[in-house]
């Protein structure tokens, strides 16, 4: 599978001079649920980015996001040793065999970090630079008060982080949102783009440019955020298959039907995806789906099979929770499976663990399809490929008609914007 070309204008770690500098590298390794690492792909991917570093004679020291303590209503932040980066530290010295440092920072109970003091970092700056360990991780980036603040408050955050650093590096293709440690940062110091985010960049365009037909299967647990996206897809696909509580949304402001969870707002957002596939007929429709009562364990007992001709009727459901395996051996939905020459995946189909039924069909008739280009995309979706199907997930690896994404959202970004050159991460180190 042939990859595109970065534009020359892209300034690249490989052109940085940076023997005995301190590089402040951006990954995305939010990997972390619980306080364990649920599937290291990300972590594995940045790797290539640490021994380029490491090669050049650079200092390295990490920041990552992991998970949402910040409450968006409140503004709160709580630091839940759950989503502490001291796992993913770990996990690196055992697979790297190096040392790691996790500085530690006073924690108001409601602000989370208030400063990244740099008296407080310092000695251990010196320490990495005269090799008495090999790396410093910073702690969770969403834990500084400074990182998704506005005004003084993030400019504060982000020169402090440009303190303690001679270069920026940017290996965080899935965060792809602009925040103090993706975007500020970048006008501090000079700033690079790591060897991971210069492949997934390059790797975008058999999205944005995919071989046909084209087929893509997305899912999510909010309408309000994939409208956007979905629609620009739309207009590339053959095919769209649709899950989670997106297609439900799509099911009830196309058929009047009422199901649980589904809200009056989303269903009038996703009238106008039902009006651009009026007469089109690109998007695929599960025949049967799965319809419990409630949302946890004792829902499953009571799971029943739905079918589409019920859908279609309107009335009232109550939680439909998965697309049901029969769905997945529908002649129609394998014709259109088995027909992609691309197949675009940013889905898990059912609400997990309790409903793996659908999307483990999904993966294997897609994994079946060897002709085509697969292109999975997004941290849960590559999570659940390798624990459902990891035959699949294993050939994908070395197959170069297979690609990976880190970032399932920045992928469907990048499509809606255009290119990956608008993301304002990468913007930022463009040119100069």
């Amino acid at each position: 599978m042939r990859t595109g070309k970065l534009d020359p204008g892209l300034r690249i770690l490989q052109n940085a001079e940076m023997d005995g500098k301190v590089v402040l590298l951006r990954v995305d390794h939010n990997v972390v649920k619980a306080g364990e690492i649920k599937d290291p792909y990300r972590i594995d991917a940045t790797f290539p980015t640490l021994y380029a570093i490491a090669a050049r004679g650079g200092r390295p020291i990490l920041i990552t996001h992991v998970g949402r303590p910040k409450d968006k209503k409140s503004g709160e932040i709580v630091c839940r040793q759950g989503e502490a980066v001291d796992a993913i530290a770990k996990y690196l010295e055992q697979k790297l065999a190096v040392r790691i440092h996790v500085p530690e920072f006073p924690i108001d109970p409601e602000r989370g970090i208030l400063h990244l003091d740099r008296e407080r970092v310092a000695p251990a700056v010196e320490d990495l630079k005269h090799g008495r360990f090999d790396m410093i991780y910073l702690p969770n980036s969403r834990w500084f008060a400074g990182e998704q603040a506005k005004g003084k408050e993030r400019e504060s955050f982000a020169q402090e982080m440009a303190s303690i650093a001679d270069l920026y590096v940017n290996d965080a293709f899935g965060s792809w949102r602009p925040h103090a440690s993706t975007f500020d940062i970048a006008a501090k110091l000079p700033s690079f783009a790591g060897i991971l985010l210069q492949r997934e960049i390059s790797n975008l365009h058999r999205a944005l440019e995919p071989e046909k037909p084209f087929v893509a299967v997305v899912a999510g647990a909010k309408y309000d955020t994939k409208i956007g996206p979905i629609k620009a897809l739309y207009d590339k696909v053959d095919h769209l298959i649709l899950g989670g509580l997106i297609y439900n949304t799509f099911l009830a402001a196309k058929y009047g039907a009422r199901i649980a969870g589904v809200a009056d707002e989303d269903i009038a957002l996703a009238r106008e995806l039902v009006e651009m596939d009026s007469g089109q007929g690109r998007i695929v429709e599960m025949p049967f789906l799965v319809e419990v009562d409630t949302m946890d364990e004792k829902g499953r007992e009571g799971a029943r099979k739905v079918s589409m001709a019920d859908m279609v009727k309107g009335g009232t459901f109550g939680y439909i929770v998965d697309v049901h395996p029969d769905s997945l051996m529908h002649s129609e939905t394998v014709q259109v499976i088995d027909s992609a020459m691309t197949v675009f995946v940013n889905a898990v189909m059912g609400y997990m663990p309790l409903y793996p039924e659908g999307t483990r069909a999904l993966y294997e008739l897609i994994g079946r399809n060897k002709r085509s280009q697969k292109l999975f995309a997004g941290g849960d979706t590559l999570q659940e490929l390798r624990s459902l199907c990891p035959g699949v997930y294993l050939s994908g690896l070395n197959d170069p008609d297979t690609y990976y994404f880190t970032g399932g959202g920045t992928v469907l970004t990048a499509i809606e914007m255009g290119g990956a050159y608008r993301l304002e991460p990468v913007s930022a180190l463009m040119g100069r």
